[in-house]
């Protein structure tokens, strides 16, 4: 269990991992990747010549934005022009939405599961030196007192229930895009899913 639940691990019963974050740095796949595939390929003139040297972030809390600005620092992507600035998640997005739009060379800070990932193809660029962090695990938990009146084979039922990145960039897409709200969203995807 992470640092988050440590507190209340005595209090809760671990179910299962629902799904696993992670952030990335990715382009479109349009960008060729034997031109573009690592952090590192951005500092190559011929690549900054056409990539878009503004890496439109989020807020400044969030955990993408600060290893965006470590990354900017850290590989001297700063010293060819590239430059990261905080803003909206609409910002970052619709940014990002604009650059695909014209087929332009961008870079994208984001992370998995989200829902431009379920509308694009966007290919993460290699990262060697874990500026990004690492995998998380999204777990679903239960309170040991509400776990005591649940019947076994619901909370066997319940341990066993995975939906992944990609279901959940799905749903988030259907929330955000689509503005359907999270429970139109989970009986859409049961719908689909179970019929």
């Amino acid at each position: 269990m992470g640092g988050y639940l440590a507190p209340y691990a005595e209090q809760t019963h671990t179910l299962g991992v629902l799904y696993q974050p992670y952030c990335i740095w990715g382009v479109p796949d349009y960008v060729p990747a034997e031109a573009v595939a690592s952090i590192d390929d951005l500092k190559r003139p011929d690549v900054a010549a056409h990539m878009s040297l503004l890496i439109q972030g989020i807020n400044p809390g969030a955990g993408i934005s600060r290893f965006s600005r470590d990354i900017i620092e850290q590989y001297g992507l700063d010293q060819v022009g590239y430059h990261f600035a905080n803003g909206t998640q609409a910002q970052c997005f619709e940014r990002f939405e604009q650059a695909v739009e014209h087929r332009e060379w961008i870079v994208v800070p984001l992370w998995h599961p989200q829902f431009l990932h379920y509308r694009y193809a966007i290919r993460a660029l290699h990262e060697p030196r874990g500026l990004l962090g690492g995998q998380d695990d999204a777990t679903l938990i239960v309170r040991e007192e509400t776990a005591a009146h649940l019947a076994p084979a619901l909370l066997d039922e319940l341990s066993q229930l995975s939906l992944g990145n990609a279901t959940v960039s799905e749903l988030d897409y259907w929330i955000c895009r689509e503005g359907l709200s999270p429970l139109e969203a989970a009986d859409r995807w049961l719908a689909q899913s179970f019929t």
